[in-house]
């Protein structure tokens, strides 16, 4: 008789397909043609494409091709509808967004089904992940919708957004940029993936049913074109993308200047971390819902499996174990484990990379089992032996492939896992909570999964770091993504220029006088500019003031690399920074009649007292901020918590207003050193040496070298180089030239670095409301969300 063991051996799961009949009469109900939903009605369009399904290749139904009119109609109505939508207030908006909330529930097994037909993925994903996630967002958002009277006072809608949605989570991935952008009060020009839109053009359905009034949601299907038209469409305030790293790109040049909001969530290369200490069998189930979850069609997929050396070769033994037990086939079976690729081409790119490290000496490692003949399918793939410049351990590759490598510390660990352009995810697997928590915060992603993998939760924001885009969704601070503040609407047209008062002649100075030029400050140190040139300040009367040194590309190489050398001002606890910035107020305080005449001297402003008095009350408001921006402890839907911590962007650089040049260099570098960055700053061109004074008043307040570094200059120029700098992390630039903050955001493409300007606007520096609250912080401060379970 065969043992137990071999009987459990040959035991396989049955076939459990799920029935598409429902789903297939939704289609044939349309005719299995669809037009555009623009204005609460249906539209026909002269172009369709087919929308196929991926597992046989079969034709679903044709989709509209939409024009650059049928946006401008979609964008049109949006417009319109919104004061409409904003006036339904809190209560009347979080009622339809219940409703819709409560029908996608109704209808989550036909969205289900839909989604694993024009998508692939598994039914069992779809039914049991993604539609209620989707609904949860709803609900979740029609509770900030009745609460944004409260929690939001200071801020209004945006106005008109455009969304551009991939095609890995198309249900998902609407709920995500929907919900938010309805709570706030917005109206929405919603682009669903060309390959998958069914699922959009049935939540339109839904939005009817719901009491959506005509115009707040707009969906309009298509190619690359379609998005493109909604991107360049003057009448679109803010847009939200998710896709791949080199369409963000594209949509930031697109869009710099413009004064769109703009947030985008793309790719990703995430570190899966296994410490020795591990639960290395619940990490191996964790490694399969990373990586091989709707077939690695994930930008947060774990990967990159970083194993400890000591346990290297038993974990991969046991993935490849797991591996053969993994179930390859109809995504309509609910017990398959791997569905099919969304399409073809992208069948091509991922064998295409996988061959390329093959030749390249890789081990290529696939389970021995049978893919389908018909459809787009490819097999879970482990690949070990590759360096870590090697393409696969670089790009991003979008399917089923994991890359593992081996390290020997914590701290190699760290290493690896940042060693990537992208910083979207993490996860890390160890029993030492100790451990775990050491290294989380070291990891340079926007989302960090201790001992679990893709946990997601409306409350709980998600979003990456570097090349992984800038913005969040989900949580309080996805809301403030659809948001604006009121003060914005109140800031100046143009920068505001100081009443002039009568300006004492200064007296000539004879052949001998003392050299009057102010150096450059990196590292903590004075510096003669590299390029030896110096340019005369002249004060308002005329005379000669000083000579400050003309900074040019090597000076800001140089002012980065020390910023890059005080990562340790990052480190410091947030008591200590407020410290430091409280003995600049103080040190300040006690030469105030010295900056005062300074001031007078350069801008000819009557009244250089009360800037300096600001100044040195800013400085006390930042440093009281210092510690009391806490983050948050959400409580989702998990056996855990998931803390968001408030963490610095890193080394930013920015270029100072020319009008109140004290008060607008501290408004600004403040802020940033309260929360742990580290600045570059490019003080006013026209007045620079209130800036440049401030530097024996460093010298004496603690403030580490390099935490601030100050180079004199042309704002132009120097805004430049920052901007195109690969270790600057962010740029700021408020010194009101249009032209000016428009390169910065295109130049700023290249690494996706995160910017503030502020357009050709002027600030009311003075104003606490147009220069301090929590937008400041948002834009000095970037959330890591930390997934931590407990009693599991």
């Amino acid at each position: 008789m065969p043992t137990i063991k071999e009987i459990l051996q040959t035991m396989d799961y049955g076939p459990a397909p799920e029935s598409t009949k429902e789903a297939q009469a939704w289609l044939d109900q349309h005719g299995r043609r669809f037009g555009l939903f623009i204005d609460n009605a249906w539209s026909e369009g002269a172009e369709t494409f087919a929308s196929n399904n991926p597992a046989d290749g079969s034709e679903l139904a044709q989709v509209t091709q939409a024009t650059l009119d049928d946006v401008n109609r979609a964008v049109e109505a949006a417009r319109r509808a919104q004061p409409g939508w904003v006036a339904m207030g809190g209560h009347g908006r979080a009622k339809v967004m219940y409703a819709i909330a409560r029908l996608l529930q109704k209808h989550s097994r036909l969205f289900a089904v839909l989604e694993t037909l024009d998508n692939g993925k598994t039914i069992r994903e779809t039914r049991d992940a993604d539609l209620p996630l989707a609904a949860r967002h709803f609900y979740h958002h029609a509770g900030w919708a009745q609460l944004q009277s409260e929690e939001f006072a200071d801020y209004r809608a945006v106005g008109v957004v455009g969304q551009i949605v991939p095609w890995n989570f198309p249900v998902l991935m609407l709920a995500w940029k929907i919900a938010p952008a309805l709570a706030a009060g917005n109206t929405i020009v919603f682009k669903p993936a060309e390959y998958t839109s069914l699922t959009a053009l049935l939540f339109a359905e839904i939005c009817q049913q719901a009491g959506v009034p005509a115009g707040v949601v707009n969906i309009v299907t298509g190619d690359g074109r379609v998005g493109e038209a909604i991107v360049n469409h003057p009448g679109i305030d803010k847009l939200a993308f998710t896709g791949s790293t080199e369409v963000g790109r594209i949509i930031r040049k697109a869009t710099a200047g413009s004064s769109k909001k703009l947030s985008l969530e793309l790719g990703g290369k995430s570190p899966f971390i296994v410490f020795d200490d591990a639960d290395l069998d619940a990490a191996v189930e964790g490694l399969v819902d990373s990586i091989w979850f709707n077939q690695g069609q994930v930008c947060c997929a774990g990967s990159r499996l970083l194993v400890q050396e000591s346990v290297y070769d038993r974990f991969i033994a046991k993935v490849k174990v797991r591996m053969q037990n993994l179930r390859v086939g109809s995504p309509l079976d609910k017990s398959n484990d791997i569905g099919a690729l969304v399409d073809p081409v992208q069948q091509q790119r991922i064998h295409g990379l996988v061959e390329a490290a093959r030749a390249e000496g890789c081990e290529i490692w696939q389970p021995a089992c049978e893919a389908p003949v018909a459809g787009s399918w490819y097999l879970p793939t482990l690949i070990t032996g590759a360096s870590t410049s090697a393409a696969v351990a670089q790009t991003e590759i979008f399917g089923p492939v994991l890359v593992a490598m081996s390290f020997r510390t914590p701290g190699e660990a760290v290493q690896l896992a940042n060693n990537t352009v992208y910083g979207l995810a993490a996860c890390v697997w160890s029993e030492s909570i100790s451990l775990a928590l050491d290294v989380a915060p070291q990891i340079k992603a926007g989302v960090v999964w201790i001992n679990t993998a893709n946990q997601f939760d409306a409350a709980c924001g998600f979003g990456g770091y570097k090349e992984s885009g800038f913005g969040r969704e989900g949580g309080k601070e996805g809301m403030y993504e659809y948001l604006t503040p009121l003060s914005e609407d109140a800031r100046p047209a143009a920068p505001i220029v100081a009443e002039k008062g009568k300006v004492r002649q200064s007296e000539g100075a004879g052949p001998f006088a003392v050299d009057r030029t102010a150096k450059l400050y990196i590292g903590g140190k004075q510096a003669r500019p590299d390029g030896a040139y110096s340019r005369a300040i002249n004060g308002a009367n005329g005379a000669f003031l000083a000579d400050v040194g003309e900074g040019n590309r090597k000076d800001i190489r140089n002012a980065v690399e020390a910023a890059h050398k005080a990562a340790g001002w990052s480190k410091a606890t947030a008591h200590n920074r407020a410290q430091v910035l409280y003995y600049i107020a103080e040190n300040l305080a006690i030469r105030a009649e010295e900056f005062a005449a300074r001031l007078a001297a350069m801008t000819g402003v009557r009244d250089p007292q009360r800037e300096v008095a600001a100044s040195i009350e800013r400085l006390f408001y930042w440093a009281a901020w210092c510690d009391k921006y806490d983050g948050a402890a959400h409580q989702p839907p998990m056996h855990g918590i998931t803390v968001a911590l408030n963490e610095p962007v890193g080394v930013i650089g920015v270029v100072c207003p020319n009008e109140n040049p004290l008060l607008g260099f501290i408004s600004l570098v403040a802020p940033a050193l309260a929360l742990g960055n580290r600045v570059v700053a490019v003080p006013s061109e026209a007045y620079p040496l209130s800036a440049t004074d401030l530097y024996q008043v460093l010298d004496t307040s603690d403030l580490p070298g390099g935490a601030l570094n100050i180079v004199t200059g042309s704002a132009d120029e120097l805004a430049r180089t920052l901007a195109t700098h690969g270790d600057v992390d962010a740029v700021w630039r408020h010194d009101g030239s249009a032209e000016g903050c428009a390169e910065v955001e295109r130049l700023s493409s290249e690494t996706l670095k995160r910017t503030w300007v502020g357009g050709g606007k002027g600030r009311d520096w003075f104003d606490a409301k147009q220069a301090c609250g929590r937008t400041v912080l948002q834009h000095a401060s970037q959330v890591k969300n930390v997934w931590i379970p407990y009693g599991v």
